[in-house]
């Protein structure tokens, strides 16, 4: 694919643009909204928020993949599969709580700021890393399973060497959905003191400064997407790889 043609690098310029160069974009913003008495952001630099969404964002999305893929592959093992059940519960269950619920009842545990955050974020991107570890290891045939032990393998090695290698493409579409629906709920995480591109749309919507929302969105739509191209990416070189 060309570069001129590639949208993950038209996505990533405008996001690099818009985070760098949002400062000029106060005359237009001030025409749009000239009742406004300060119609661009200025409490935090956008390159400062765009790189603590990021950060949230990976160490929660992180923590979610380990934890996720570890309960799908317990479960998935003889002695686990009695839990199965449970975990699936568990895992939808968590989806049903909006994140502001999770936030509130972790703050009285950690605390403002980001930690509340990460562990309402992590929480939140459980389940589809947990479906997808479970269809991805559902769907490889017995008999690769017994044709690798057969050739002198210990379930550890089929695990790690078979296995998870043929789930890939599953599991990372599975981390896609985890990570870039955490993009845009931790933009909430602002309302319990954590610095992310949530900020101007927090302050914004309790402000009723619709330009600070404007900003705020643009910017975490466009981290949205340019992630999303990058798992895209991902999942072709994994889908090749596996054809080789």
């Amino acid at each position: 694919m060309k570069i001129g043609r590639d949208p993950l690098v038209w996505a990533a310029a405008a996001l690099t643009l818009l985070t760098l160069g949002m400062a000029h974009t106060r005359p237009l913003f001030a025409s749009w909204f000239p009742e406004l008495d300060r119609p661009l952001y200025e409490q935090d630099s956008f390159a400062a928020l765009l790189g603590a969404h990021v950060l949230i964002v990976a160490l929660s999305s992180a923590a979610a993949t380990l934890v996720g893929v570890g309960l799908g592959v317990a479960v998935t093992r003889p002695a686990g599969r009695v839990f199965r059940p449970l975990l699936e519960r568990v895992a939808a269950l968590g989806q049903t709580f909006p994140p502001v619920a999770v936030l509130a009842l972790a703050v009285p545990l950690v605390g403002f700021g980001a930690a509340p955050a990460l562990l309402a974020l992590a929480l939140y991107g459980l389940l589809p890393i947990v479906q997808a570890t479970l269809a991805g290891l559902d769907a490889l045939a017995p008999e690769l399973r017994e044709a690798a032990l057969g050739s002198g393998m210990n379930p550890g090695q089929v695990l790690r060497q078979v296995e998870l290698p043929l789930a890939l493409p599953v599991l990372l579409a599975g981390v896609r959905s985890s990570v870039v629906i955490n993009i845009g709920t931790a933009a909430i995480a602002s309302t319990v003191g954590a610095k992310t591109l949530g900020s101007p749309i927090i302050i914004g919507l309790s402000g009723f400064n619709t330009a600070y929302v404007i900003q705020g969105a643009l910017l975490v739509g466009l981290l949205a997407i340019t992630v999303d191209l990058m798992f895209e990416r991902l999942l072709q070189r994994a889908r090749a790889w596996q054809v080789r």
